[in-house]
């Protein structure tokens, strides 16, 4: 198998992690007290544009839509979603999430590119 499809494949299953995280309805989860909502925000948007790059995807187009996710989710969360709430501080770990993404995502040269992982020898 290539790398390329395996990346492909993770990209894949973390997009449908992500939009199950961010617009599935939910009841209140346990309070601890720890941002725990943020840490999956920056998390989930890190995880998905690193992978999505990685899978060869040229980054501005990655970026811009993650961006447009991003937004789109705490809008979606505030006027649609009655057990979940929009938050600037959720929009905020999503745009540092993507930020870390696309930085983690860069070449060996310290440049954003799109080249996809090489293949495996079998």
């Amino acid at each position: 198998m290539h790398r390329l499809v395996a990346v492909r494949i993770a990209a894949g299953l973390a997009l449908l992690v992500q939009f199950w995280a961010l617009y599935v309805p939910r009841a209140p989860g346990i309070q601890t007290g720890l941002p725990l909502d943020k840490v999956v925000h920056f998390g989930l948007f890190a995880l998905v544009t690193w992978l999505v790059i990685r899978a060869g995807v040229q980054p501005k187009w990655v970026i811009s839509l993650m961006v447009v996710q991003a937004a789109a989710s705490e809008l979606t969360q505030h006027f649609f979603l009655a057990q979940r709430g929009g938050d600037w501080w959720d929009f905020a770990a999503d745009l540092a999430g993507i930020a870390v993404g696309a930085w983690l995502a860069r070449g060996r040269s310290g440049v954003l590119t799109a080249q996809p992982p090489e293949t495996i020898a079998h």
